[in-house]
């Protein structure tokens, strides 16, 4: 006899909402049926251990089939099944969850073995999200009869008495009709399914066969093949891999099975470059497989790159790109984190809270760090490598959230020299350092080239000082950041003054100031739009002329914001140093002395000359142009 019930309203509201706004993603459907089954074959056998009257028994499995012209699916299991009661509890009453009830029943017994995901009872129902009707056969070893369940997934089910001679539970799925915007034909597809399984349920541990149609050559009675004549029968294969790498012992696997597998889970032709795996037990337990790929991604830094770590619990994949798990700065990491102590939300598919997954990121990022303090102390080369892939990364690390990581990661930066061929460390170079230097030298350029050829290393190339080479844009924020390192204060060569110069030196640049205050005043006048200061330089020895920024803003600082929305404003001050010792200097103040009217020329050249040594643009080159060749003729006569 059928029995039709209807759900409650408050039932009917939350079917409807799960349908419709809990799960983001329809394909999932399989995922939840296969995660029940496996629960269920759990339940079975945990209950068996303690239970004399129910078989022993470890041919556990979970079956599923398709049929594409009458349009369902369908998934079977030989665990605990379910009596009238249990049915009409877990499935008539949307929420009310066997697995949690059963639970709570065994609490305080060891529940080792009862490794139970599906605590919130709505699993089930993600799959009317493509279903117009679902029917449930199941069976417990605790009835006598076995019962038919079938809902449309709205107002009402019916429950009937059936026929079903082994234990364990049949969900039948018919799929609906396609739509405009929503195809269900996929889910029929035996690759498909085979592609949700090993996505989302590769490492359930109970085998998941697929019955697929199998065609094999009929044989004449001499057991010949007959041309074109074939039998199709239908076989199961077991379609997922049950037991994941991470469950093996570590020591047990192989540098190049983990490179394998890498390669195999995230899709890249190259092995990692560094590989840590994290087994953690205690107040939170999860382990970590971590890799650090040997190249960086196309799109790294594009606005569509994800990062995150996977998120598996109880063998069942909950999350691809857990962000969560890694901070920016690390983002491009591969991985899994896999834990059954993490507190799942009612779609399974985010977290109800973060401090779990906060403690094991804080728990990653040292592991990462110490792996990388490693590669750089006993395979400089490997981490060389790594560095010229992600410097970039970690340089941003030090920077980010006003310097909250800068000594933890301060360590970990390399940088090329002006006088050195090889990346050195900060501490390589202050180890480096001669007697009397006290700052750390830095210049920001396009390149090594361009910073040797700059006129500000006029006097750090004859004092044999050091200068590190700067060629990305994070640079000087980042150094910015650090300040300095082991006392010793970062100075641009592009910025300030320098003090190089001894005190009986500083006294002479100031002597000289002072003699030629009226020329510089009048330089001044003439550059007053464009520049700050007009001064006499410290740091020139051979160039006549170079540009400097004041304290603040530099002007590679002025380039990388001016890139940025909202940021066009943000300039610079502009320091014209000249060297007084030059013959140019010594020219352009005899021709102050006679009032010439070329005074301006002159001043507009040194102007734009010191622009194009420092790679800025000059604002009218026609005119730069003309001033050149009126100088130069006069001077050919």
């Amino acid at each position: 006899m059928k029995e039709s019930r209807e759900f409650k309203t408050e039932s009917k509201r939350l079917l409807h909402l799960m349908i419709n706004s809990i799960y983001t993603n329809k394909e999932i459907f399989l995922r939840e049926l296969i995660s029940n089954a496996s629960d269920a074959i759990d339940k079975y056998h945990f209950t068996s251990l303690t239970d004399e009257s129910l078989e022993k028994t470890n041919d556990y499995e979970i079956t599923l089939e398709f049929d594409k012209k009458k349009r369902w699916i369908k998934i079977t299991d030989n665990g605990i099944g379910m009596t009238y009661n249990e049915l009409l509890d877990n499935l008539g009453t949307i929420a009310k969850s066997g697995t949690l009830e059963f639970l709570q029943n065994i609490k305080g017994k060891d529940v080792g073995e009862a490794d139970l995901i599906g605590q919130f009872g709505v699993g089930f129902y993600s799959a009317f999200m493509v279903a117009s009707k679902v029917e449930v056969r199941t069976k417990s070893p605790y009835s006598e009869a076995a019962y038919l369940w079938t809902s449309a997934g709205e107002e009402s089910f019916t429950i009937e008495e059936i026929k079903k001679a082994e234990r364990g539970t049949e969900v039948k799925i018919f799929l609906r009709d396609n739509e405009e915007e929503e195809k269900y034909d996929e889910y029929l597809d035996e690759y498909k399914i085979e592609s949700l399984v090993k996505k989302y349920s590769d490492y359930v541990k109970y085998p998941i066969t697929l019955e697929k149609e199998v065609q094999t050559p009929k044989l004449d009675k001499e057991g010949k093949e007959i041309e074109g004549k074939y039998t199709t029968s239908l076989q199961k294969e077991t379609i997922n891999s049950q037991i994941p790498i991470w469950n093996k012992n570590k020591s047990e696997v192989s540098e190049t099975e983990l490179n394998e597998f890498y390669k195999s889970q995230y899709f890249d032709y190259t092995d990692p470059i560094a590989r840590i795996w994290t087994d953690v037990e205690g107040a939170l337990t999860y382990k970590a497989i971590v890799f650090i790929p040997g190249k960086a991604p196309y799109n790294l830094y594009s606005e569509k790159y994800e990062k995150g770590l996977q998120l598996y619990t109880k063998g069942v994949f909950i999350m691809d790109k857990c962000k969560e798990l890694v901070p920016d700065y690390l983002r491009f990491i591969k991985g899994l984190v896999v834990s059954s102590d993490l507190s799942l939300n009612i779609s399974r598919e985010i977290l109800q809270h973060n401090r779990q997954l906060q403690k094991i990121s804080q728990n990653l990022e040292k592991k990462i760090v110490n792996e990388l303090e490693k590669m750089l102390k006993n395979d400089k080369e490997s981490y060389i490598k790594f560095y010229k892939e992600f410097g970039v990364n970690l340089k941003y690390g030090v920077y980010d959230g006003f310097g909250e990581k800068k000594d933890l990661l301060k360590d970990l930066l390399l940088f090329k020299t002006v006088n050195n061929e090889e990346y050195m460390t900060l501490k390589e170079y202050v180890e480096a350092m001669p007697e009397g230097q006290n700052a750390i030298y830095y210049g920001s350029a396009s390149s090594k080239e361009a910073i040797q050829g700059m006129p500000q290393m006029d006097l750090l190339k004859k004092k044999g000082y050091d200068v590190l080479v700067f060629t990305d844009e994070i640079d000087e924020f980042m150094v910015n950041i650090l300040r300095e390192y082991e006392k010793h204060s970062f100075k641009s060569i592009n910025q300030g003054d320098l003090d190089l110069l001894d005190d009986s030196e500083k006294e002479h640049i100031k002597e000289q100031s002072i003699e030629s205050k009226d020329v510089l005043e009048a330089l001044q006048s003439i550059l007053a739009s464009e520049v700050k200061e007009v001064k006499l330089s410290t740091r020139l020895t051979d160039s006549p002329v170079c540009l400097v920024s004041g304290d603040g803003l530099s002007f590679e600082m002025e380039k990388v914001m001016s890139q940025m929305p909202g940021e066009k404003s943000a300039k610079a001050d502009k320091i014209l140093e000249i060297n007084p010792n030059h013959e140019l200097f010594k020219a352009i103040k005899s021709l102050h002395q006679t009032n010439s009217s070329e005074l301006e020329d002159y001043a507009w050249v040194l102007y734009n000359q010191a622009l194009l040594i420092e790679g800025m643009s000059i604002k009218d080159p026609v005119d730069f142009s003309n001033k050149m060749i009126k100088l130069l003729v006069k001077s050919l006569r």
